[in-house]
């Protein structure tokens, strides 16, 4: 996938990016059950040369999920709020 990344307001620094519609519909639809705290899901996400585990999160304002992007990443990676992000993303049951 390729999203945007933006930097969350009011979230001291916090960048995400989204999961495109069409994915977290199938996400929702087959693992929305595994749920964990905050409607959570756990992923492995691999940027680049960077693989990490993490959570995707529902996200209410765009009816989808949405990825948080830790800072170890964004440097390694060399990522700023308002690239354009090509990522992996893999759910772990």
């Amino acid at each position: 996938m390729t999203e945007p990344v933006v930097l969350y307001p009011g979230f001291s620094g916090w960048h995400f990016v989204g999961v495109t519609k069409k994915f977290g519909k199938e996400i929702k639809e087959n693992f929305g059950k595994n749920c964990r705290g905050f409607g959570s899901l756990r992923v492995m996400v691999t940027v680049g040369k960077t693989s990490w585990q993490t959570s995707i999160f529902p996200d209410k304002a765009s009816g989808t999920y949405v990825l948080p992007i830790k800072a170890s990443v964004r440097k390694r990676e060399n990522i700023e709020a308002g690239d354009r992000l090509t990522y992996q993303l893999k759910l772990i049951r």
